[in-house]
């Protein structure tokens, strides 16, 4: 989609069972979407930092109102069988996960009512308020708030590990992928078994992710 050309919100039927049946989403996305254009809603259970909100009418000039409309580009909402809506914004690298408890951003103008208790509970939920805060005023997502987490790229390693498990390689042959085949004739049978460790250590990651593990990857962050 081209910046600036407005869109409808997706909007999908959630499952009954969305950690079981949906793999921790509120609606299962369609698999064959290229990652950034894919709009994950992650179940609140697996996200901690889902927002709880209240969208209430309001007028039009009230300067804390928010227009649906304006929001089209980056909102994907699903509707559970209770008719509350799970939305989530993003563009296609970043993301904002909303649960409403009350009201909707199909329709507006609103104005949100944050649902924030507590001390642990609402620590997980400070940053993603100050994002949609952001949002809203801007209708970008600031790069200050999201800083890069140094742990995507040994996960990504891993997801490559786990497609090459796949394919039926040999732990040797993914050390040869990863770090090269003229590093590996030299090192993996050598004095020191650091470079084979190193593999298996991936391989292990690989298959506990494989297993479930990526289910934790939103409650680490």
């Amino acid at each position: 989609m081209s910046p600036g050309t407005p869109a409808r919100p997706r909007r999908h039927a959630a499952s009954r069972d969305p950690i079981r049946y949906a793999g921790g989403c509120i609606f299962a996305e369609d698999p064959a979407l290229e990652a950034p254009e894919a709009r994950l809603i992650w179940h609140a259970s697996l996200d901690p930092g889902t927002l709880v909100v209240e969208a209430l009418p309001a007028d039009g000039g009230n300067p804390d109102a928010i227009l649906p409309e304006q929001l089209q580009r980056w909102l994907a909402l699903a509707r559970d069988i209770g008719g509350h809506e799970h939305a989530v914004l993003s563009d296609g690298w970043h993301h904002i996960r909303i649960d409403l408890a009350a009201g909707s951003l199909a329709s507006g103008p609103v104005v949100l009512r944050y649902r924030l208790e507590g001390a642990l509970s609402a620590r997980p939920k400070l940053l993603p308020l100050r994002r949609l805060i952001a949002f809203s005023l801007d209708r970008r997502f600031p790069r200050t708030l999201y800083p890069a987490d140094p742990r995507v790229a040994r996960w990504l390693t891993a997801l490559r590990v786990q497609d090459a498990l796949l394919e039926g390689a040999s732990q040797r042959e993914i050390g040869e992928a990863l770090f090269g085949e003229d590093r590996v004739a030299g090192e993996w049978d050598g004095a020191s078994d650091s470079l084979r460790s190193r593999a298996r250590r991936l391989v292990r990651e690989a298959r506990q992710l494989a297993r479930g593990g990526w289910r934790q990857l939103l409650r680490r962050r």
